[in-house]
């Protein structure tokens, strides 16, 4: 059962959270692109296309931390330092998202693209989330502790 659940777990990683990092990161200078052409009817459409992938993979994302304290708790290592701080990591993840990102990219769609200035603010908080995620993964490979001699 631990496998998988851990197959599960995975798949919905890269399934999930990778097409998010992905749309997200592509928003901002799309966002510029819809600022120095207001009239571009594309523009507008790519950030909208962008806005929605990025809504419904969070959306479909909350399976990854539900398969992981499941896999977890199966292999009885949800107490370890390595996982509770991948847990805080990725809560703070989803909170950056659903606080900082996804409304200022609704606000950026609804306005066209809104300004220089708030695109740039908001790949920086984009950045943060990436960067928080590549945290996460990169505690899932190396697992402080783990018998996997990696």
């Amino acid at each position: 059962m631990t496998k998988f659940l851990l197959a599960v777990h995975v798949l919905a990683a890269i399934v999930a959270i990778g097409p998010v990092t992905v749309a997200a990161s592509m928003f901002p200078p799309a966002a510029r692109r819809a600022v120095e052409a207001p009239d571009d009817v594309r523009a507008a459409g790519t950030l909208r296309l962008l806005h929605r992938i990025c809504q419904v993979y969070a959306l479909v994302g909350v399976v990854v931390p539900v398969f992981g304290v499941a896999t977890a708790s199966s292999m009885h290592v949800l107490g370890s330092a390595w996982l509770i701080t991948s847990m805080a990591l990725t809560a703070l993840a989803a909170v950056v998202l659903a606080v900082l990102v996804l409304p200022r990219q609704s606000a950026l769609v609804e306005s066209g693209g809104g300004t220089r200035e708030a695109t740039v603010r908001l790949a920086m908080f984009t950045g943060m989330f990436n960067l928080l995620w590549a945290a996460v993964t990169i505690l899932m490979i190396v697992r402080p502790g783990s018998t996997t001699g990696a």
